[in-house]
């Protein structure tokens, strides 16, 4: 049983809606593990309240929260400060409050590379293909540039990928129908659509184009093999899950408001997974 002070720290996530959102589940096993005096709370707040009800968290004393959809640009507005990972990704996921100040990270693309070299894949082993131009694929996409990656983008709406590449200098844009052909030429895919989550279509790709050494990844984490895993690890390649990336960007917001270092490890995974599986 956990019982809370009157000191607690408070945490949370804050989406419209936020029902789904596995964050709490993740945080909880952490404020558990680390025996800390908090809580982090699912926080649904209609977009039309946004700037006054996340000013009225931190007048009542939350440490921070972590935004979700529909609210990550209308979070970075807020800001009184934002780190160069936000800046980048034009969008916030995670507010920390101090003094009376907001200040705006990203951790999207740090938790995505996290992910990746966990799960043995190396960001820099050559060019990568990314398949979206949402704000997931410009977080991943800012941080894969940081680090000298060649950065292509499809997206079934090309306006959108050529919108992105205009705020995002050094992508390359290629027509979706082109997203097979390409694979040749590339040492990692990653999916950010919503293509191949549970109750959505598949994603229709021929990955016997690729290259024997292409690392595939997919941010979708319901299911937990995507059908885009399931014929990867068919044909050999090396598949990267979603579900890692999840609790990977979770680190930095956590540290902030808890003042611990949590870890991510196969019992925390097990744990956030049983709830996608029930």
């Amino acid at each position: 049983m956990t019982i809370l002070s009157g000191t607690a720290r408070l945490a949370g996530i804050t989406g419209w809606p936020v029902s789904h959102s596995r964050s709490p589940r993740l945080h909880g096993f952490w404020l558990e593990r680390y025996g800390i005096d908090g809580a982090y709370l699912p926080l649904p707040i209609d977009p039309a309240n946004f700037p006054a009800a996340v000013r009225g968290l931190m007048l009542s004393g939350f440490r921070g929260i972590n935004v979700t959809i529909p609210h990550k640009v209308a979070a970075f507005a807020i800001c009184d400060t934002v780190d160069e990972s936000a800046r980048r990704a034009g969008a916030v996921n995670t507010l920390v409050f101090e003094s009376g100040r907001i200040t705006g990270s990203n951790t999207d693309g740090w938790g995505f590379l996290e992910n990746l070299r966990a799960q043995g894949g190396d960001p820099t082993a050559g060019p990568a293909l990314l398949l979206g131009a949402g704000g997931s694929t410009r977080a991943i996409a800012a941080v894969l540039l940081n680090l000298g990656v060649q950065v292509t983008i499809a997206n079934r709406t090309r306006s959108k990928a050529e919108a992105l590449a205009g705020e995002l200098p050094g992508l390359t844009i290629i027509d979706w129908d082109r997203r097979s052909d390409a694979l040749s030429d590339h040492a990692l895919l990653v999916n950010t659509t919503s293509l191949g989550m549970a109750k959505q279509p598949r994603l229709d790709i021929d990955l016997d184009r690729a290259a024997g050494t292409l690392t595939v990844s997919d941010i979708v984490y319901v299911p937990l093999e995507t059908p885009l895993l399931a014929a990867a690890r068919a044909r050999g390649l090396r598949c990267i899950e979603g579900l890692g990336m999840l609790l990977y960007q979770a680190v930095p917001g956590f540290r902030a408001w808890f003042g611990a270092d949590p870890v991510v490890d196969e019992a925390l995974r097990r744990f956030v997974a049983a709830d996608l599986l029930a």
